[in-house]
């Protein structure tokens, strides 16, 4: 296993077993599944425009408590993107999602299965305005903000989406459900596969969780790879 990796396991609380009874030149090495690389790239007229739109926002009253809208991080074209709920308070700030102890923490999930969200994954939430107090997004809410992720969609066109949280998956999924009856299978946000897993401030707090995350991520990751075989190609990007 390669020492960036075992770091990146360490930060989810993942153990990991080496066995000392076989010399180190024995052990088979594992490659990490790494999904498209894609290289920097203007934005198009209809991403910028898209932006512009979300930031100057007003179809809800959380314009007029945020600092700033908070669009989303990553390319503009990759294979996977990662939706969450809201904004906290330093998203907010900031203007990117998933900053702060959190965010590092979801760096550190994502890096293990080959992920970055500077090259290969775009990483958005379901409100793009940060709800008061951290609370949850009232339905009318959701109901304002999500057609935005819609277009962020159509025009990334991600091959695998992953839901970080119950807020996240049961707004994606128009459901009550549970998180935890919705982990472990493969959904559809329209025809997009979606997987779900816990939010990281959740793991944070609850870090006797973070080996069920861990799984949530390999079963993503099979996924993917097994989109990429079905579709006759690497999961290279055009």
């Amino acid at each position: 296993m390669r020492p960036q990796r075992q770091q990146y396991l360490e930060a989810l609380g993942i153990d990991v077993w080496v066995s000392r009874a076989a010399p180190p030149a024995a052990a088979p090495v594992a490659a990490v599944p790494v999904a498209a690389e894609v290289g920097p790239s203007t934005p198009s007229p209809a991403w910028l425009a898209l932006r512009e739109e979300v930031l100057r926002c007003t179809k809800c009253p959380l314009h007029a408590t945020r600092t700033q809208g908070v669009f989303g991080v990553g390319p503009q074209r990759a294979d996977w993107l990662v939706v969450g709920e809201a904004p906290g308070a330093e998203e907010d700030r900031r203007g990117e999602p998933f900053v702060g102890a959190a965010g590092q923490l979801l760096d550190a999930m994502l890096k293990a299965i080959g992920l970055d969200r500077r090259s290969n994954v775009y990483i958005a939430n379901v409100l793009k305005s940060r709800p008061p107090g951290n609370r949850d997004p009232s339905p009318e809410e959701v109901r304002a903000c999500l057609p935005y992720l819609h277009r962020q969609v159509e025009l990334l066109q991600p091959k695998i989406m992953l839901a970080v949280g119950r807020i996240a998956a049961q707004s994606l999924l128009a459901t009550d459900a549970p998180l935890g009856r919705l982990r472990s299978q493969v959904h559809r946000f329209g025809s997009i596969p979606l997987v779900v897993t816990y939010h990281p401030a959740y793991l944070l707090r609850s870090p006797g969780e973070k080996r069920k995350a861990w799984e949530d991520l390999k079963f993503a990751r099979s996924l993917y790879q097994q989109l990429a075989q079905d579709g006759g190609g690497d999961g290279q990007r055009a």
